[in-house]
């Protein structure tokens, strides 16, 4: 099989980028009530701002602001703090996976919009920006780097996304391993993909020119 050129590579994409932003903006403007809606909930619970911000790593290991719909109580950080430091079980917990099933900072509207994936929905306005695409790796913190040891590398090379193969196989049900695992078959699976768009384009491109190329024969036979 052929391997496509950097320049070929580049306009695979620049496809797969025009998908992202197309689905996005028609997403967005489908999910603005939903959003609305949320956005008013979580601002009559605890008057706090409805959206979170948290610096993520993105493609080539650069940082970003990653946007959430906030599901965390206002003292969430210090919640935590407390349980970790009187809780050897949650402790371990939180070491393994960075996360808990019972989190103490959840607040019930964060548990109902987590439950469904909805606090995730501000994240189309970071793929807009570029910083995210639809499918991918989730974006990760700067602590979880180092559990990604060499592969982290292999994660820079794709942009994280909103959705991927670790959400889709019960997230809170897959370690942190098989995560990492996860992330890496998406990389191969994304160089794949890129590989089929390439050679779809350049048998359009030669069935193109063959009917290009057959037509002034064809009109001077005639």
């Amino acid at each position: 099989m052929p391997h496509p050129s950097p320049a070929e590579r580049h306009r695979s994409e620049v496809l797969l980028r025009r998908w992202d932003i197309i689905l996005s903006l028609l997403l967005l403007v489908a999910l603005a009530p939903v959003m609305l809606v949320i956005a008013a909930a979580i601002v009559l619970q605890d008057g706090g701002s409805p959206i979170f911000a948290h610096r993520r790593y993105g493609r080539r290991g650069r940082t970003f602001l990653c946007y959430k719909f906030r599901s965390m109580r206002l003292d969430g950080n210090a919640r935590l703090t407390r349980l970790l430091a009187h809780d050897p079980a949650a402790r371990a917990e939180w070491d393994r996976d960075h996360k808990l099933r019972q989190d103490p900072r959840v607040t019930p509207i964060g548990r109902f919009i987590r439950k469904f994936s909805l606090d995730e929905l501000p994240q189309f306005f970071n793929v807009l920006r570029g910083e995210m695409s639809l499918v991918g790796p989730r974006p990760i913190v700067a602590a979880e780097v180092r559990r990604y040891g060499r592969h982290f590398r292999a994660y820079c090379s794709v942009r994280p996304g909103l959705t991927g193969l670790w959400q889709i196989s019960g997230r809170n049900d897959v370690g942190y391993r098989r995560r990492v695992a996860m992330d890496r078959s998406w990389r191969a699976g994304c160089r794949r993909r890129c590989m089929s768009i390439w050679l779809q384009a350049r048998r359009a491109a030669c069935l193109r020119d063959a009917a290009l190329t057959k037509a002034p024969v064809d009109a001077h036979s005639a």
